[in-house]
Formats: structure tokens, sequence, C-alpha cells
């Protein structure tokens, strides 16, 4: 690895920063460098605040380096006015010497006018170091603005004998404490939890966020016939919940009931998300609302837990062929992560 791409890396390190705070906005970091030197950092930290270039330009002591530095940003540089005003238009007015950015925005307000506007001011621009990890960065960005609907995440425990939960649909506990703590910074990172009907009404989960630091997602419950009883937890107002069915549309505090067709429910589902600006969804299940998911084909990534523990009867857990990208021991449970491939 050169020295170029050094600095990069740690433009990407500090994007992940953002994770879970930056949402439907991409996370995106910012390294200035002088003579070598790091003299400025800084990334986008909450949505609708300042981003990753405002941040490390404020940071430089000595403002009048900039003219000879090299600005190594993890996404081409914003060129519109939205919540804030256009980065471009930051980094001439500084007359940096040169910008390196990982990959173009794919958003049709910027893509590629970021680029042309800095070249235009004289200012040396160079795209595509390290893309391929900076689209990996902002996977969830590139999903939602690509393919218009969230990034969807498929999660569940299965015991050694391939069961998601006992005949009476208790699931509690297969997996271990630590991989439950891992559970709660997934749901940090992501926009939005989902939990199926079966799975709603057996386990009565919070979906929020307690074993770690960081905000709760939105609450996606899905009730097609509005069977679900009101006192559940999901239902108590405490966060932003939707709930899906097929019979009315209405309000209550926090909690949204959305109506759907019954035919391409899960299709609907997702595309209702998308317009909420909702990018990214952690399915957690059941196993059928789980199935529904890979039967539609609407899945990008599927991250199991199996346990040491076996069951001997239950609930099978969903049939999945997939490519394996991680797999690792979180103490006696495995975790293996796939990616979808056919999408």
């Amino acid at each position: 690895m050169n020295s170029e791409e050094i600095f990069m890396h740690r433009a990407m390190e500090l994007a992940r920063l953002g994770m879970g705070y930056v949402s439907p906005n991409p996370m995106v970091g910012c390294v200035i460098v002088h003579d070598g030197k790091i003299i400025g950092e800084g990334w986008h930290k909450h949505y609708g605040e300042a981003h990753a270039e405002v941040n490390a330009i404020q940071s430089v002591e000595d403002k009048s380096l900039l003219k000879e530095s090299t600005v190594y940003v993890t996404l081409e540089p914003c060129s519109h006015v939205g919540k804030t005003p256009p980065c471009a238009d930051l980094l001439i007015s500084h007359q940096v010497k040169k910008v390196v950015a990982s990959c173009e925005d794919p958003n049709l307000l910027v893509s590629g006018k970021g680029i042309r506007k800095l070249r235009e001011a004289g200012i040396d621009v160079e795209v595509g170091m390290l893309r391929n990890e900076g689209i990996e960065l902002n996977k969830r960005f590139f999903t939602f603005i690509n393919k218009q609907r969230p990034y969807i995440v498929l999660k569940w425990a299965q015991t050694a004998d391939r069961f998601i939960s006992r005949k009476n649909f208790d699931s509690k506990w297969i997996s271990n404490v630590f991989s439950r703590q891992l559970v709660h910074k997934w749901r940090s990172e992501e926009d939005a939890v989902l939990a199926g009907t079966l799975t709603t009404k057996h386990d009565n989960p919070l979906l929020n966020v307690r074993d770690w630091s960081g905000r709760n997602p939105t609450r996606i419950v899905i009730d097609r016939y509005l069977k679900l009883n009101a006192d559940l937890h999901v239902f108590d107002l405490s966060q932003k919940t939707i709930c899906y069915n097929t019979l009315k549309n209405e309000s209550d505090g926090n909690v949204q009931f959305v109506c759907l067709q019954e035919k391409h429910f899960i299709k609907q589902l997702v595309q209702d998300l998308y317009t909420k600006k909702i990018q990214s969804l952690i399915v957690e299940g059941g196993a059928q609302t789980l199935q529904f998911f890979l039967d539609a084909n609407l899945w990008d990534e599927a991250r199991v837990f199996e346990s040491v523990k076996s069951f001997g009867e239950g609930i099978a857990a969903p049939g999945l062929k997939a490519h394996l990208v991680v797999q690792e021991q979180i103490f006696d449970d495995t975790l293996r992560i796939y990616s979808n491939t056919t999408d």
C-alpha cells in the first residue's frame, strides 16, 4: 500500500464513525495532507450537519497551507445545495491544490458535477483510488440510489440441527450473550428493523438498542390482518414504528399503520420504505418472514448465527444457497455472513 492509499484508508476509517447517524446521506471521511503530513481530518457526523470536507477544513490550523494541500475524500464532493452548502464550492474557495476521491457519487444531483466543477476551477482531481472499498463503505447508499430500495440484511440464529425455534415458537436463547450483543450493535447501524407477525406475537420483542450505544431503528412490523395485541412492546409508542397490514391506513403517535395489497406484499413494503427514505433494513424473523424476502430475492446479505445447541425438532431455519463471505467464531457460536450475488 502506497502512502496515498494510506491517507484514503484513513478517510474511510473516519467515514465509518458516522455509521447509524448520517442516513439517508452517505458516510464520508476526509483527510487533508500537506507535504506528506496530515494537517486536517473530518467526517460527516450527523444528517443535516456539516459534511466531512467542512469539518476537515475547520480542523486545519494554518489555512494558508490548503493551497498546497491534497484533499482525500471517500466520495465525490457534493455540488448542490441541500441541508448544507456545496462542498465543491468550499474546496474551490480555499484553492486546494488537488482532490482525490475514491468514487463518484451515484446521486444524480451530484454524479460527476462536483468533479467537473473542481476541474473547471483549476483543481487537479483524481477519481478511483480504492474504488471498490469506497463502494463497499457506502453499499447502503449505493443500493438505495441504484436499486431504489433499502439495503436489506437478513438475520437469524439457528441450532446445530438447523432449527430457528421450537415448535411452540420459543427461540430464546439459541445464540450466546455475545452474539446477542452484536445484534444490538447491528440495530444501531441500520435505519429499520423488521419482525413478522408470529415473532412479534410469541417473542414480544422490543426491537430497540439496549446492549450497545446508538440510536434506535424504526420498528417495522408485519401484521397483515391486524391480529396482534395492542399491548405488545412494538406498540408502546416509545419509538417510531410502522405496521404493514392489508386493512387500514392510520397513525397513532409514533405508530403508523400502512395498508398494502395482499399481492406482492413484500415488494410493496420495500418500496414504501424507499419512499420513506429508509436506507437500510435488518430483518430479524421469523422463519416465514425471512423466507418471503428470500423468495422475492429482496435481500443483500444474510447473517446467520449457528449455535452448538440442538432442539431435535422445531421450526426449520430458512433455506439459503448463497456466497459465503465471512465465517468467524463468537465464543461457541459460529457466525456466517452470505452475500446475494443474484440480485
